[in-house]
């Protein structure tokens, strides 16, 4: 007999970038009771970790820190591994930022956590137009990942991705219409994991077109410069 979750609670998972943010408030709109999960997967960038803290935070939502060393101990990508730089080395192939497998085990220990309190709703903020060309933000692999979590867990649990066919400049305009824009001042994107970022990597150069392509100042380029930091 199939477990039916609450239907009006719902886990955000939160890196604490400028789409998950996004996520956050559209969840909060949307659901009586919002929760966020924040993975410390051995990122080199430990920035993040802070920053989904305060965006939780500034949301008023219970934030959930789960560790995951298995990535770092893996390695092979930008993210995770400090000897390899975050370029793409050749056209046809992934970015080296690919994290093998993220995105799945990400949800696969989000769902178990959302299973354990009764939250029947996960929210992710993957995209299939701006996506780097992971293959683990297509649709595709999110309803097939939606339907082996709800077969393995024998689960009613439904998987949104409210970004996966916006671009970026409607992203931001989503943002816009959610109230996420004060939290976006606090978000972090840059590969490089600087503050302020570095303005090159291609996370960086992919947020920038978003908010040029909206009309809208990136709230935390606008905060950095009202503290003298930028």
């Amino acid at each position: 007999m199939m477990h039916n979750l609450a239907s009006q609670r719902a886990l955000v998972v939160l890196s604490g970038g400028q789409d998950s943010t996004t996520c956050l408030f559209w969840a909060k709109q949307r659901f009586a009771e919002v929760e966020a999960i924040t993975f410390d997967y051995g990122q080199r960038h430990r920035v993040e970790l802070a920053c989904a803290k305060k965006i939780a935070e500034l949301a008023g939502v219970t934030q959930h820190v789960l560790p995951i060393n298995t990535f770092s101990a893996i390695g092979g990508n930008a993210l995770t591994d400090p000897t390899v730089s975050p370029t793409t080395t050749e056209a046809t192939a992934l970015p080296n930022t690919f994290v093998p497998g993220r995105n799945l085990i990400f949800l696969t220990f989000a769902a178990a956590l959302a299973y354990t309190r009764n939250i029947g709703h996960l929210v992710t903020g993957v995209a299939q137009t701006d996506y780097s060309g992971y293959p683990d933000c297509r649709e595709n692999t999110l309803k097939a990942l939606e339907l082996a979590i709800n077969l393995g867990m024998d689960a009613r649990l439904q998987l949104h991705t409210p970004l996966m066919f916006l671009s970026k400049a409607d992203t931001v305009k989503l943002a816009q219409q959610v109230g996420a824009m004060p939290a976006l001042a606090y978000s972090h994107t840059c590969y490089e994991g600087q503050q302020p970022p570095c303005g090159q990597c291609a996370a960086c150069v992919l947020r920038a077109k978003g908010f040029a392509e909206a009309g809208v100042d990136d709230p935390l380029l606008s905060r950095l410069q009202q503290e003298g930091i930028q």
